[in-house]
């Protein structure tokens, strides 16, 4: 049996996440459709992790299993033509046989983006701040606390299937990009379900002086997801990158994947 890694990225604006979902069209779904359309047979595909509905990916990264050798760059070209234009391979790896999407990830890196102009060309990738400014200053000393902890309970979505809260931040950072946009980006070994989405409503409230630096450390500390703040909105939301080993893939690398 012969594994390959699909690298790909969505406009998430039309699904209802990356999993398959009983009531709404997921991007894993779509993809595994396209894979069946092309090899005539019905095609498990195993994604690096979860987006929720409307988030959006830069780079997400899947697995699948074929009995035989492929050829990437036709399976890449043909994918392409079958899908929608909001999904894009942007290239296919063969990788050891026990290699897997999800486990064998060393990082994953979000942005979460923010803007306090109203535009009609970013109102589906960024966050509007309407009214008083955030004090981004403070956000980001609140958002330094993170490295200090590795159970963010207070951040997952409840009754989940995950055996351990457990993650381990690598970077978080509050950046200004442009007079009137700003960029959360966060990065580690692991994510929980809404995890990103709670830390940046629960910042924003940190921002607006409603919560103290010490209160926000207190939420982590009480490991409560009803203690922390609403979820930001998820069209704001990019999966940015993943990173693997390199002795998983059996291919050589010759291009770097993309510059985004």
């Amino acid at each position: 049996m012969n594994r390959y890694f699909i690298y790909l990225g969505y406009d998430g604006t039309n699904y209802h996440g990356w999993q398959i979902q009983p009531n709404g069209r997921s991007v894993q779904q779509t993809l595994m459709e396209a894979l069946t359309t092309f090899l005539r047979k019905r095609v498990e595909v195993t994604g690096a992790g979860r987006t929720d509905a409307g988030v959006h990916a830069r780079l997400m990264v899947a697995h699948f299993d074929w009995e035989e050798p492929l050829d990437t760059d036709a399976v890449t070209e043909k994918l392409n033509r079958i899908l929608p234009q909001d999904i894009c391979i942007y290239k296919v790896r063969e990788v050891r046989p026990d290699a897997h999407a999800r486990f064998d990830a060393t990082y994953r890196t979000y942005r979460y983006y923010v803007t306090t102009r109203k535009t009609p060309f970013s109102r589906q990738y960024m966050h509007r701040i309407i009214g008083k400014s955030l004090d981004f200053e403070t956000m980001n000393r609140a958002a330094e606390t993170l490295f200090d902890y590795t159970d963010f309970t207070s951040f997952s979505k409840l009754h989940t299937d995950v055996k351990t809260n457990n993650c381990r931040i690598m970077h978080t950072k509050w950046e200004q990009v442009k007079e009137t946009e700003w960029v959360f980006a966060i990065q580690a070994d692991r994510f929980l379900r809404n995890m990103v989405r709670a830390i940046v409503g629960t910042l924003f409230e940190v921002g607006r002086r409603k919560l103290s630096i010490e209160g926000f450390r207190r939420i982590i500390e009480l490991k409560d997801r009803g203690k922390a703040g609403t979820s930001a909105p998820g069209h704001a939301l990019f999966l940015e990158d993943i990173g693997y080993p390199e002795d998983i893939f059996l291919d050589k690398d010759e291009d770097s994947l993309l510059s985004f």
